[in-house]
Order: structure tokens, then C-alpha cells, then sequence
């Protein structure tokens, strides 16, 4: 504990915001929408966090966007799909304050930020069926912004996606027909638009950016406009307590430690600990390795080991937002999403077998991945299969429809490729007849238009990256060589687990008591979707909304409006 007369200021703020991604971002425009004085410190040189990486979706029920696309969405509703879902994993007052909140921090950053979503049609909820479920989905994703608006040093600093889009600029609501570019008309249009507008862009000089990108871009531009600082390659050292409350931070500037004092509290959003291998290996099922996690390096968990140091407690570290990967030599993890929705594909654990519905949400995949794995039929890795008609028909790990796959990838035997199955069951090391058999059964059930086993293609989530010319849109029958497979491994996009929090985003210590001045979202802290998904972007929606609502919380007890 740190006495007052010990401690030496070297800045002062109203509020000190730790990590730079969409939870942090909220943070600080909350911050300056309030009127406080507000510093960002962003541990690398790059700032976006894992929100850069991502798709940039926001899922929040009961929003302006999903009542002026006629949705028709409720409080009642999202509240009865969330206790289907998450149940009581979660305190019932902390998903309360996420379904009153949410709506109005998007309606303010719309108002009064250049912050902007658009409604995705149809991207259903992760469990459509289930009470409360909405099938037309509830997620929006962020408008595309031009990165022209940035200046010079902004841009530098902005971390980059990376993804192969071949110079296009890509929504998530366009990639659902480009998936299907060489198999419907609808796929083709939206080829000839994006494409087009690629050409336009090029010729007005644009930059245009989509998906997580676009939506960091956005805040980094509103926070630039409303004024804050952001410091880059300032790791958190350590949180300064007084008395039992956290007053400010103490972190590394490279020359050496500086103390900013925070009058208000510390806002955590620094992300989770996906790339330290000593809290995987704590907490985590094995095996585990941060080379499959495809969030932002250097999310070694700094923060929450911070709070713990202060008597915060802790909860879901055994959890993460789980992604379905393949990593090929040298390259970051390819994230599975699309992919394991396409027909003529499957996924076998490596006694051959199916163990789940390939097309399930990706969380649920990986936790299936992990279920399954003992000795003699590990699924880690898994195999991919498919075969050269799936190949020329759908985009596959971010090539094009019959694009080859790169010849490294196959020279270094990442990718296998064989002219029958038996010999292809020779080079991953499969049960030859044991492969065999689980085809033959899977075509069956592929020409009878029903996954028999797992049900694939039974709910409206698997559909949406299947191929509607289908009579089910997610099977199709493997028989055409080559024939290929590609190892699958049970990665992530983020850690689950963190401090936890109340309904304020105040951190808790194990006795429920606060810790005041000191506050937490995002993947720095406890998931308010325990252990389960919702819907495509319920992880930055409530880093958001808690972001928000922990700036509110300290703006009302500073007396500032």
C-alpha cells in the first residue's frame, strides 16, 4: 500500500484509460464527451488492439439501428435469450445494465462522434432457436471509413488487419455473397461492386478501410477531435494505491517509470493474456500455446495481474473467446469462421472421425475441440478435408475460389494433397478404412440433405456462409481429387477471464466489496457472456458498453456532467 506522502505525481489526469483498442477508445471519448481530462496508455507501439484485428461488430440488443431496420427487438427478448444462453453465470444485474446501456452509448457515440454502424441483415444470433433468439440477427458492423481523415501520424501508428482482401475493401455484409462469388448471382453482383468501387477509391485517392480497422479509425478520429492523449510504448508497470484506493499508475516510457495520477479511477482495457504462456499453462486446458490465439501480441495479461496485486478478484480464466485456426509456418493464425460453413468439408479429430457440427459458432467449435480430445483421437490438431470441388467453389483460408493453395504451404507439408483418400490418410497419419468410412457415411448424409450426427445445417447461423443452390446449404458429398488436409487447431481471439466487476464496471474483491477507483472491461476483465457467445460481436459490444458505463460512473462521482 502507498502512503500519500510517498508518492510522487508526474501527471494528473481524470481519468487514466490502460490499452487502446475499441474498449479503451469508449473509454476516453466517454471521458471527453464529460468533459474529463483523459490519457490512453497503450502498451506497442500500435495502437487498435485486437480490435483492429477483428471484424469490428458490435452486438447490443434493443438498438437504434435494429428499430429503424423494423426489427421489432425488446428488452424482454433479449433478456429471455440471454438467460438461455448465458443462464446465471452471470449476475442478473450485470446483464441488465448491459441491455439498458448498451442502445444508449451507441446513440450517443452516433450523436455526438464520427463513431457509425450499419445493421448486418441476417447475420443471425449465434442460437437463433433458442427463446429470445433472432434468426435476421442483431449485429451491426462499423461503416467504412476513410483512412484520408487520419494525419500522417495516426495512420503510422494504427495497427493494421493484414487480411487477404487483394486491395479490396470488404464488409462483413459483402463477404457473405463474395463467399459464394462463383455460385450465385447475388455473389457476382457484389464482385462487380466492390470491385468497382475498389477502381473509384483508386482513382479519388480514397483509403478506405472496413470491419475493426474502419472502427478504430473511426474513435481514434473522434478522439482526436474532442482532444485526450494517447501515449504509445507505455506499458502498465504497476496500479499506486492509497488507503485501499487505486489514485493512478505507475508505467515504463522507455527512459524510465513515470506516475500519472488518475483523480477519478483507472479504466483496465488492455485486453487479456492469450500470448503469456505461463497464465495459458495456468489456467487454460491443455494443450494451449499463444501461436494459435490471433489477438494482439503482447496481451500477456499486465493489467489483471495488476489488480490481483491490489485484492482483486477473479473469474472465467479458464475461458476464451474461442476461434478455430490454422497456422501455417511463419504466418499468423487464419481464423476459421466462413470456412467451416462451406459444403464438401469436414473435420476429423486424428482417429478420423467427425466430433461436431463443423459449421457450429466458433466459440462452441473450440469447446467441442477440447471435449473431445483423449488419448488415440486427439483433436489438436484436427483435419480439415476437403476436396477439388469445394476448392473451385468457395474461398478457402482467404483464397479465392480455385485458387491454388501456395506452394510453400504444400512444400512444407502444411497442406496435404493426394489423389485418393487412402493416400491421403497416409500423410496425416489417419486410420485409412477409419477415414474412409467417415466420408462415405458423410456423403450419405450429404445426398440425403441431413446431417444425421451432428445436424448440420439445421439452424439459420449454420446457414448464412453455406451455399443457398443447395437443398441443405452447409452439405455436399466429398468424392472429387485431389483431396486435401489442413491441420486445425482449437485457437482464439481473446481470453474470457479477469477481474471481476459489478454492474458499474467497478472492480470487485473476493468478498464483493470495491476496490474504488479502479475499474475494468473488455478482456481485462470477467466476460458478461460467461461462458458462452451470443452473437457475432458480443465481445466488443459490451467492451464498449462498460467502457461507457465505468466513465459514467466517475463522471457522477466527480460531480461533472
Amino acid at each position: 500500500m502507498t502512503s500519500h506522502a510517498s508518492v510522487s505525481w508526474d501527471h494528473t489526469y481524470d481519468v487514466v484509460v490502460i490499452g487502446s483498442g475499441a474498449a479503451g477508445l469508449a473509454a476516453a471519448l466517454t471521458a471527453r464527451l464529460r468533459g474529463l481530462t483523459v490519457l490512453v496508455a497503450e502498451k506497442t507501439d500500435r495502437y487498435g488492439g485486437s480490435t483492429a484485428l477483428s471484424g469490428g461488430a458490435v452486438w447490443i440488443p434493443g438498438n437504434f439501428h435494429l428499430d429503424a431496420a423494423g426489427l421489432g427487438d425488446t428488452r424482454e427478448k433479449a433478456r429471455a435469450y440471454l438467460d438461455a444462453t448465458v443462464g446465471d453465470r452471470v449476475p442478473a444485474e450485470r446483464k441488465e445494465a448491459y441491455l439498458e446501456y448498451g442502445p444508449a452509448m451507441l446513440r450517443e457515440f452516433h450523436d455526438r462522434t464520427a463513431v457509425r454502424f450499419r445493421y448486418t441483415p441476417g447475420y443471425s444470433d449465434y442460437y437463433p432457436e433458442r427463446l429470445g433468439g433472432a434468426p435476421q440477427g442483431r449485429s451491426v458492423e462499423p461503416e467504412v471509413f476513410d483512412l484520408k481523415r487520419l494525419n500522417s501520424e495516426q495512420l503510422r501508428t494504427l495497427r493494421r488487419a493484414g487480411l487477404p482482401t487483394y486491395g479490396l475493401t470488404i464488409t462483413s455484409y459483402d463477404f457473405r455473397f463474395l463467399n459464394m462469388a462463383a455460385r450465385t448471382w447475388a455473389g457476382r453482383r457484389t464482385s462487380l461492386k466492390v470491385g468497382l468501387q475498389a477502381l473509384r477509391d483508386r482513382a479519388t485517392g480514397r483509403k478506405p478501410v472496413a470491419l475493426g480497422e474502419a472502427l478504430v479509425a473511426r474513435m481514434r478520429h473522434s478522439l482526436d477531435r474532442l482532444g485526450a492523449d494517447l501515449w504509445l510504448s507505455a506499458p502498465l508497470t504497476s496500479l499506486v494505491t492509497e488507503d485501499g484506493r487505486v489514485t493512478g499508475v505507475r508505467l515504463d516510457r522507455g527512459r524510465g517509470e513515470v506516475t500519472v495520477r488518475a483523480a477519478g479511477g483507472v479504466v483496465l482495457a488492455s485486453g487479456g493474456f492469450s500470448h503469456s504462456t505461463r497464465l495459458r499453462e495456468k489456467y487454460l486446458p491443455a494443450p494451449t500455446s499463444p501461436e494459435w490465439s490471433a489477438a494482439a501480441e503482447e496481451q500477456t495479461g499486465d493489467a489483471i495481474e495488476a489488480a490481483v496485486a491490489v485484492g482483486a478478484a477473479t473469474d472465467l480464466m479458464d475461458k476464451v473467446w474461442g476461434a478455430p485456426s490454422v497456422v501455417a509456418p511463419g504466418e499468423k493464425p487464419f481464423f476459421l469462421v466462413a470456412d467451416r460453413g462451406i459444403p464438401g468439408m469436414v473435420i476429423v479429430d486424428q482417429a478420423g472421425e467427425r466430433y461436431a457440427n463443423e459449421a457450429a459458432p466458433y466459440h462452441e467449435f473450440v469447446d467441442a475441440m477440447y471435449a473431445h480430445h483423449r488419448p488415440g483421437a486427439s483433436t489438436v490438431p484436427s483435419w480439415l478435408i476437403l476436396d477439388a470441388t469445394s476448392k473451385a467453389r468457395y474461398v478457402i483460408m482467404g483464397l479465392l475460389p480455385g485458387q491454388p493453395f501456395p506452394k510453400k504451404w504444400l512444400a512444407s507439408g502444411f497442406v496435404k494433397k493426394a489423389g485418393t483418400v487412402a493416400e491421403l490418410a497416409a500423410q496425416t497419419g489417419l486410420p485409412a478404412e477409419r477415414l474412409r468410412a467417415t466420408l462415405d457415411r458423410f456423403n450419405g448424409f450429404a445426398r440425403a440433405g441431413h446431417d444425421a450426427d451432428f445436424r448440420r445445417g439445421a439452424s439459420v447461423y449454420d446457414r448464412y456462409y453455406g451455399d443457398p443452390t443447395l437443398p441443405n446449404p452447409n452439405l455436399a458429398p466429398l468424392e472429387k481429387a485431389p483431396f486435401y488436409a489442413i491441420p486445425v487447431h482449437p485457437g482464439d481471439i481473446g481470453t474470457k477471464g479477469g477481474p471481476v466487476t459489478d454492474a458499474s464496471a467497478r472492480v470487485l474483491r473476493a468478498d464483493g466489496s470495491v476496490i474504488e477507483g479502479l475499474y475494468a472491461s473488455g478482456n481485462a476483465s470477467a466476460a458478461v457472456m460467461g461462458e458462452t457467445y451470443p452473437g457475432p460481436g458480443a465481445t466488443i459490444g459490451p467492451a464498449m458498453t462498460f467502457s461507457w458505463i465505468a466513465v459514467n460512473d466517475i463522471a457522477e462521482a466527480m460531480g461533472s456532467r
